[in-house]
């Protein structure tokens, strides 16, 4: 309680502290016997509330009398603080940002702490590698961690989409078309089927094809394919096939694969489309194809170098992302050899068509 009542009384500062303060605006010292009162007070406060207060706490014996006297100022350096930034007294709200103390004055300088460079110590890396291990057994664990890695990619999908199953009327005879694919696997392998055809009503199939290929991904959007494609129509013929299929640069759709033939032939192709949305449900898709041979395959109807080229337009509205009808135009060319063998079988070397077709897939 002395010392309490020694720290109240510091506050009667000797002639130094006044000289070494003039201009600021200093409390007025309490006389030692209302400071006595005031103890005096406080101590009957507390007896009464049943806490012991010793006889005689509020008496100031000569030494406690000296060291109150002896904390003064006179030992503060007040010349190395920037006392046009400190404000005594109350602080007004507009003036309360500037009540400020300079410390850099102070051998304050403000600087960052400086963080360390050096590598961790090597017991940074003494733990076990997979701390959950430790409560709840490597076993359990290692199930958890390997249903994680199913759930975050490893899952076997099964894809199947009819992306051009459509009607065409030309100016000969109507005809069809149905370009279908799909794939199961994962994420990296799959299984990869592909089937094409075409023709027109009343008359013989013109082709057919069905491929299966394993296909690998070599990129975030890209699969490199290779297998088996078995031709039907217009006859029996068997080819291996490598190839790519994926999302090129600016949204393009590329599926380009060369084919060599149990004959020895090798011809290629390359198809590319875009989507552009005009509307959420409204898309619109240019198309090219292009279809190239190392060599004459007169049976085909095939010429060397360019065969054919096919570029269409199609207005497609989505009722659900998986069910999109469409109508649009599309325009077929024989090339070269090909062209010759075109109207050497009476057949026109360039054709159009008006299609109305189907998109979907599950």
């Amino acid at each position: 309680m002395r010392y309490l009542i020694a720290i109240l009384l510091a506050g009667t500062s000797t002639p130094v502290f006044a000289q070494q303060h003039q201009g600021h605006t200093m409390p007025e010292p309490a006389p030692e016997s209302e400071e006595r009162d005031k103890c005096e007070a406080e101590a009957e406060r507390h007896r009464a509330m049943g806490h012991a207060v010793p006889e005689g706490a509020c008496e100031t014996t000569d030494q406690e009398a000296g060291e109150q006297r002896s904390m003064d100022h006179s030992e503060m350096d007040h010349s190395a603080m920037d006392h046009s930034r400190m404000v005594h007294g109350e602080a007004t709200p507009a003036e309360q940002p500037k009540a400020i103390m300079d410390h850099s004055a102070m051998g304050h300088d403000g600087s960052a702490p400086v963080i360390p460079s050096a590598p961790p110590p090597a017991s940074a890396g003494s733990g076990p590698a997979n701390a959950a291990d430790v409560y709840w057994g490597t076993e359990m664990m290692d199930e958890a961690r390997e249903r994680l890695r199913h759930e975050q990619g490893g899952q076997q999908y099964f894809w199947f989409q009819g992306d051009r199953v459509e009607y065409r009327a030309r100016e000969d005879a109507d005809g069809y078309l149905f370009d279908l694919q799909g794939y199961y696997g994962g994420d990296l392998d799959k299984f990869w089927f592909k089937s094409e055809g075409e023709g027109s009503f009343g008359e013989e199939i013109e082709g057919v094809e069905v491929q299966a290929l394993y296909s690998r991904a070599i990129a975030p959007f890209f699969d490199l394919q290779a297998g088996i494609r078995q031709d039907f129509a217009p006859m029996d013929r068997t080819y291996a096939v490598v190839g790519i299929q994926g999302l090129a640069p600016y949204l393009f759709e590329i599926d380009a694969a060369a084919f060599l033939s149990d004959q020895g032939d090798l011809t290629a192709r390359v198809e590319a489309e875009l989507d552009q949305r005009i509307t959420q449900r409204l898309v619109i898709q240019p198309r090219v194809e292009a279809s190239f041979s190392a060599q004459d395959v007169p049976e085909l109807g095939i010429g060397a170098g360019l065969d054919s080229v096919e570029a269409g337009l199609r207005l497609r509205y989505h009722f659900a992302r998986e069910f999109a009808p469409y109508i649009g135009i599309d325009q077929e060319w024989r090339v070269g050899r090909s062209a010759d063998y075109a109207l050497a079988e009476g057949e026109d070397a360039s054709v159009t068509n008006y299609v109305v077709g189907l998109r979907f897939w599950f």
